[in-house]
């Protein structure tokens, strides 16, 4: 009888684990995936090194950003891309 109160434990743990860690983060990639398949000219984004710039032209597995006045303009990978917007310091907090 203790073997099946061990192996119900063991059960229990595993299924809160998948959903306090597992499934918010397959979420989370599925939104991220969503968003980055959306980008358009136009969209201002942020890169994962945190260079911030519009989107002028977008490819099947990269997009290219104009990132400031100077009209510079860089070409990322998609996957590249963290956020979508305008990011302000008081949106983050």
């Amino acid at each position: 009888m203790e073997l099946m109160s061990y192996v119900g434990m063991v059960l229990a743990m595993l299924v809160i684990f998948y959903f306090l860690l597992l499934r918010p983060e397959s979420k989370k990639k599925k939104a991220l995936e969503k968003m980055r398949s959306e980008l358009a000219v136009g969209d201002q984004v942020t890169t994962i090194g945190g260079i911030i710039g519009t989107i002028c032209a977008v490819k099947d597995e990269s997009i290219v950003i104009e990132t400031s006045a100077d009209r510079v303009r860089v070409e990322f990978a998609k996957w590249a891309i963290t956020t979508r917007g305008a990011q302000t310091v008081e949106a983050q907090k």
